[in-house]
Order: C-alpha cells, then structure tokens, then sequence
C-alpha cells in the first residue's frame, strides 16, 4: 500500500488523455447499442431472439472480463500489463463494427464463392457472431481499462478518475447518437447504418491508440513476489479473495446485480420501444417486403428519434459527470448514489405511463441520465477502496460479474415477456415493450434500497 501513496496526483490533462480511450470505447458500444435491433430485425429477429442475441454481452462480460482481468495482473511485456489487451480489444472490435451491418452482404459473398444457396437465416446467423465478437472484444480492453483507475490514480482521486470515464462515456455516446440525426436535421443528409458503424470503429480504434500511448502504466506497483503470487493463483483462488475483501464487498455486488438488470432494460429495449411504442410501426418480422417498406421511412425517423433521446440520456451524464465526483467525495458515494438510482426510477415509470408522448419520453431520458452518470462512476469508487494492490485487474474481471450476470435476466426473461405480450393493432401485431420500464424501474428502487446498507469509510472533509 506504500506504493500506492507515492502516485503522482493526476492533473486535469492527465485525466482527459486517460478518459479519451473510454471515450471511443463508449462510441462503439452506444452505436451497437442503437442500431443493433433495427439491424437484427431486418434479418428476421423476432424480440426473443434479439434478446438471445444479446446474450453475448453478459455470457462474454461473465467469461472474458474475469478471465482478462486474472491474466492482465500477471501480464510482464514492454508495452505494459493493461495496454496490450486494451489496444487488441479495440482494434478486433474496429472489424467487427464493419462487419456487423453487412451480415446480409458477407452471407451473399460466401455464397457466391461456395456457389451455394445461403438459407434466409444465415444472415442473422454472421450478425449474431459479430456481435459476440463485438461484446467479448469490447470486454477484453474494459476489464483491464477499469483495473487502471486503482493501479495509476492516488487513491484520493479514484472518485474523480471514475467520474472522468463517466464524462467519456457520455460525450462519447453523444456524440455516437447525436451524428445521424444531426445530419438529418441540420444537412439534410441520411447517414446510413453501415457508414455509423464505420465511424465508431474508426472512434474506438483511435482514442484506445491515444490514451495507450500518453498514460503510462506503473511498474513499481508490481513487485516480484505480486507476479510470482498472481502467476500461481487460480481464478477460483482469485474469486474467493474477491469476497473476503470486506463484507460491504457483497452488498455493492448485490447493488450492482439489481442496477444492471434496470440499466439493461433501457439500453437492450428502448430502439424498439422508440419505433414500436412511440411510433407504433408494426413487428416487421413476419411482413412482407412491400409492406415493411410501407414502414421504412417511420422507423428510420422513430430510430433518429431514439438517437436523439439516447444522446439527450448521454448529455446529461456527460455534463454532471465530474460535479457527481466531486459530490461524492464531499458527502459520500452511497448518499449521492441512492438519489441518482431513485431519479432514474422515477423517470423509467414516467416514459412506461407517457410512452406515446415524443418530448415526455424525451424528458424522462434525459431524468435518467442524472442515474446512468452515478452508475458508471460511483460503484467502482466504492469497491476501489477494497483493493489490494496487483489484484486490479481480477477484482474488476470479477466485480464485471454482477454486470453481465443480470443482463441474462433481461435477455431471455424480460425478452420473453415482451415476446409474449403481442397485441393486435388493425391488421397488424406489436409487443409492450413498455413493461421493461416497469420492471427495470422495481429493479433500480431494490438497487437503491441495498446501497443504503453499505457501509461506507469515513471520507476527508
């Protein structure tokens, strides 16, 4: 612990460089985010199967951030222990990013070279993999991306450096959602799926490149016996070092766990609610081609409009990102967290109950901006104070856990209910997907019950 006191102090540029990275990680995921159920539906998705598909999120953050994070705290090369599995990460996702929107197009072209005739679902099929490619490889650079805050930044400023990758992710974000509908609006110009794509590869790639070459990486916190100890643990030895940390460890755990659930029921769902419930567009799925483009102008103006609303959601977090930090070091992160999760309650009920209304949805986002501004930032800063040095990397994999774990919950249970909630409009069917802000905003009132319990140090006045 005596080295981590002798941390030089970050300065205000020395958090900006660090932050940039996240920034493009947060570009590539907000853009996969927004597109990726008008792109899966046009495949023939059904809401069960998009949230199947989003099951690579959770099954990779589980597997490949633990994993990452074990082997990045043993990890002895001349670029660093983190920066090699941060700059791999960005630049496998950067292909797959390309590759995602043209799933039809790649299906067609191994046809043609196979002389094959690919089945209607093959599409879908290379969409679903580079997805999963996408989610493992965004894994693999945020594991050890988190681990850096503890194994660089003093640990008087952990909440300030959390706050500052929370900045990134909503600038980031903002600006992935706020691009096409600019041009829309602005310019006149319909910046088409494949081209947002391209842009966030080129986003990620590069501020991954930044913040890999300007933030150097602190040998001297690694001693001898730190790697000879890590090269000789076994995940399962890591895991139950995790929850012998502190018993507050379990209760942040559990926070996270029911955060995650109500996170992921906006950011898995809202598209479709945009285009289905704002807009009403019919499930498309089973129509025929004519009838779909009856629809395509409505639902490329109802996706617009969840870019819009996905970059108000990010704006706020983007502007109160920082004075959270600084809050939180003040009062404390528990207080400050508990009043961001009850703000994002109540405004997942307020879009469920208005959810035909274009700027009442649009209201209620940016309400939960205030929570996903806490989220991003304050449970780390509340676990980081546990961490023993040269574990980093581990506990962050493990802590990544009870982020993935409850998005399964949404991806196959929640998926499942809307799936199962078809009604009729005329001659044609739509889903409520209105009930995952019903069940995300239960979910985040039990998240802030539970972080009420932790039990907090004494913070410097």
């Amino acid at each position: 612990m005596e080295e981590k006191n002798e941390l030089k102090r970050f300065t205000t540029v020395n958090f900006l460089n660090f932050a940039l990275g996240f920034l493009g990680l947060q570009f590539a995921w907000q853009m996969r985010i927004i597109l990726s159920a008008p792109v899966t539906e046009g495949l023939g998705a059904s809401p069960f199967i998009y949230g199947l598909i989003w099951l690579a999120g959770p099954f990779t953050g589980m597997v490949v951030q633990p994993l990452v994070g074990v082997l990045s705290d043993s990890t002895k090369s001349r670029f660093g222990r983190r920066r090699p599995y941060l700059l791999a990460g960005a630049l496998i996702t950067a292909v797959a990013l390309w590759a995602f929107p043209n799933s039809a197009g790649i299906s067609d072209f191994i046809g043609n070279i196979l002389h094959l005739n690919m089945p209607a679902w093959s599409g879908l099929l290379i969409a679903a993999v580079m997805i999963w490619v996408i989610d493992a490889c965004i894994n693999i650079a945020q594991g050890p991306y988190r681990a850096l805050v503890p194994d660089v930044v003093p640990v008087e400023q952990h909440s300030v450096a959390n706050s500052y990758i929370s900045l990134a992710i909503g600038l980031g974000s903002v600006i992935a959602a706020a691009t096409a509908p600019v041009l829309k609006y602005v310019l006149h110009y319909q910046m088409s799926v494949q081209a947002q794509f391209v842009m966030a590869a080129l986003a990620f790639s590069l501020a991954m490149i930044w913040t890999c070459m300007t933030i150097k990486e602190k040998s001297s916190l690694k001693t001898k016996e730190t790697v000879e100890e890590k090269n000789n643990q076994s995940f399962a030895q890591s895991l139950k070092e995790f929850f012998l940390l502190s018993p507050e460890v379990a209760k942040i755990c559990v926070m996270q766990f029911f955060t995650w659930i109500g996170m992921m029921c906006l950011m898995i769902f809202f598209t479709n609610f945009a285009i289905h419930t704002v807009y009403n567009v019919p499930d498309l799925t089973k129509l025929s081609p004519d009838i779909q483009l009856q629809f395509s102008d409505t639902q490329t103006t109802a996706t617009n409009y969840s870019s819009i609303c996905f970059a108000i959601f990010n704006l706020i977090c983007f502007i109160i990102a920082v004075p959270i930090g600084f809050l939180a070091a003040r009062f404390g992160n528990k207080k400050v967290h508990i009043i961001a999760l009850l703000s994002m309650v109540l405004a997942y009920i307020g879009i469920a109950l208005f959810k035909t209304n274009l700027y009442a949805v649009a209201f209620f986002m940016a309400l939960s901006g205030i929570g996903w501004a806490s989220v991003c930032a304050l449970p780390f800063a509340m676990l980081s104070r546990y961490i023993k040095a040269g574990t980093e990397g581990s506990v962050m994999g493990i802590f990544n856990i009870f982020i993935a774990g409850p998005q399964v919950f949404v991806c196959t249970l929640v998926a499942w209910i809307i799936d199962n909630s078809a009604f009729n409009t005329g001659s044609f069917m739509n889903y409520h997907y209105e009930y995952s802000f019903y069940i995300g905003a239960i979910c985040l009132l039990l998240a802030a019950a539970i972080t009420n319990l932790i039990k907090e140090p004494d913070y410097k006045r």
